[in-house]
């Protein structure tokens, strides 16, 4: 069997999955930080949690969704498994979802880690609480469904993969160039 690729889609799975803890808990953060704005405003701790959970969602959880969209999604996109096919869709459809929940959001963050308390507490209140319900529901229906069938799909094609007889080259042989 060729480890390197197993091995890769292994490290693949695990930068992933660790990347959903890492969501997790800046869910957990965003929520605090509702909370902490109500009762204490805008301050210091809010300022800086505001700006760590901002640049955090922007960066990593875009990027983390490019790479399900591109490295999980398509393998599983070709499956004959309809509810399969259909989940997967509906994953594509939350990550705009996500995104455009997070639209509405970061813009206020960046107020708030900038000191100013412009923002609408209920308008924050209400748009932070879909935004975490969505992306738990979203991580929940990735690690209990996705993941284990995509992980499956790339252990067959490493398998099918490693019984390949090894590409030769002829000397001579026409070229591309």
């Amino acid at each position: 069997m060729n480890s390197a690729k197993t091995n890769h889609a292994g490290a693949d799975f695990k930068a992933l999955d660790a990347c959903h803890q890492q969501i997790a808990e800046h869910l957990v953060r965003l929520d605090a930080l509702v909370e902490h704005l109500v009762s204490q405003g805008v301050d210091a701790h809010a300022q800086g949690e505001a700006r760590s959970i901002e640049s955090f969602f922007t960066e990593t959880s875009q990027r983390h969704h490019l790479d399900e969209e591109s490295k999980v999604f398509p393998p599983l996109l070709a499956s004959s498994d309809e509810a399969l096919v259909a989940t997967v869709r509906m994953l594509q459809q939350d990550h705009g979802w996500i995104e455009e929940d997070w639209l509405a959001i970061a813009p206020q963050l960046r107020a708030i880690a900038a000191g100013y308390s412009w923002y609408d507490p209920d308008e924050l209140r209400h748009g932070i609480g879909v935004f975490l319900e969505l992306c738990r529901e979203h991580i929940q229906l990735e690690e209990s469904i996705i993941y284990p069938q995509a992980k499956v799909v790339a252990a067959k094609l490493a398998r099918r993969r490693a019984s390949l007889p090894p590409l030769m080259f002829k000397a001579g042989a026409p070229s591309s160039s």
